[in-house]
């Protein structure tokens, strides 16, 4: 149907809409939904607010189940009808308001604001899956959020935070360990709280930390790093060996305190582990973290009798480098596998660690 015989269409459906029945208006807000679905490519501005000046008068007395339908076709239409798609987002039912709130660009930062200040738990909800949330949002939604808002939160890697909105997040989850495991896995978290967060995570949360992948942010925390500090000149190892001596003593040197090293991005602390547990100089470890190029460092954490679950967290945790892909990690897991202890040990103390990775490294390329 052609975009004027429809805006004709919608302008003698107007009379219709305000005396019919509520099935009949139902009838008619569904044959609208499907008739703006099909001509929106071809429809400009003005056009566009034509159906949405019908569209609200029907959103006011149609049954639930065609508002829902209505939502979810909106939510999805980048010049979706400004009005409608408000009037859907601040609906009190949730299954109504739901789609729009999490999906449509439609919606600006004060409507969003003002239905985390008004409207109910799922409502909240739906806010917290949008793609981007900005620290207003992100505090509005905290402000009155409770703990499945706030995972819903931790878990959007779009959601950015304002210190005071972390803080919140970090106190509640002390007393909550999937919170916990939540925040502990992004990488824009302030150093200082992810220090108090993961001094409280119990042997159980730091398991399934090691094992999780984070998500990829913008931002990354500037937790003390191998990458940063060789920035800044050379880097004094001799405070974190003699951490690894009292830690040994104690009979303590083994994977948990390396993997929760890695976790929080302490790659000074991993350096000086893998050295004193290979005993092999640092200066044959440190390029060995630094590498894209993995083999040197499978052999480095097989010599020192790390299993797989904190080799892949020294891994995936390195600073500076890429995000290691799934087949990457696979590749890795059968090498580390594979590998000979007493081989590894060999490699890594006669200093062909380094050197054999990048020759795998030129025969890969050749």
């Amino acid at each position: 149907m052609a975009v004027t015989a429809s805006a004709a269409l919608i302008a003698e459906l107007d009379d219709v809409i305000r005396v019919g029945s509520r099935l009949r208006q139902t009838r008619i807000l569904r044959q609208l939904t499907e008739l703006f679905r099909t001509a929106v490519d071809r429809l400009d501005e003005t056009q566009t607010d034509v159906f949405d000046d019908v569209l609200i008068r029907l959103v006011e007395s149609a049954e639930l189940p065609s508002l829902v339908d209505l939502s979810v076709m909106l939510s999805g239409i980048e010049p979706a009808p400004r009005e409608t798609v408000c009037r859907l987002a601040f609906h009190e039912d949730a299954s109504v308001a739901a789609p729009v709130l999490a999906n449509s660009n439609r919606l600006s930062e004060t409507h969003l604001v003002e239905i985390a200040k008004t409207r109910g738990r799922q409502h909240l909800l739906a806010i917290s899956a949008r793609k981007a949330l900005n620290e207003t949002l992100t505090d509005a939604l905290i402000k009155r959020g409770d703990s499945e808002v706030f995972k819903a939160l931790a878990q959007n890697a779009g959601a950015r935070f304002s210190e005071t909105g972390y803080a919140v997040l970090v106190g509640n989850a002390e007393r909550d360990e999937s919170l916990l495991e939540g925040l502990g896995l992004r990488l824009d978290i302030p150093a200082k709280l992810l220090r108090r967060l993961l001094g409280a995570a119990t042997d159980a949360v730091w398991a399934r930390l090691s094992n999780a992948t984070r998500p990829v942010v913008r931002d990354r925390p500037q937790l003390p790093s191998v990458a940063s500090a060789a920035a800044s000149g050379p880097i004094d190892y001799a405070p974190a060996i003699e951490q690894m001596v009292a830690l040994n003593r104690a009979g303590k040197l083994n994977d948990s305190p390396v993997n929760r090293f890695a976790i929080r991005g302490e790659y000074t602390h991993v350096v000086a582990a893998l050295s004193f547990m290979t005993d092999v100089k640092v200066e044959e470890i440190e390029p060995l973290i630094q590498s894209d190029r993995l083999y040197g460092l499978i052999v480095a954490c097989r010599a020192a009798r790390l299993d797989w679950a904190t080799t892949s967290a020294i891994i995936r945790y390195r600073p500076g480098c890429p995000p290691t892909t799934q087949q990457e990690l696979e590749r890795a897991r059968e090498i580390f596998d594979a590998l000979l202890l007493s081989v590894a040990q060999w490699t890594v103390r006669f200093g062909l660690a380094r050197n054999t990775s990048e020759k795998i490294a030129l025969a890969q390329r050749a």
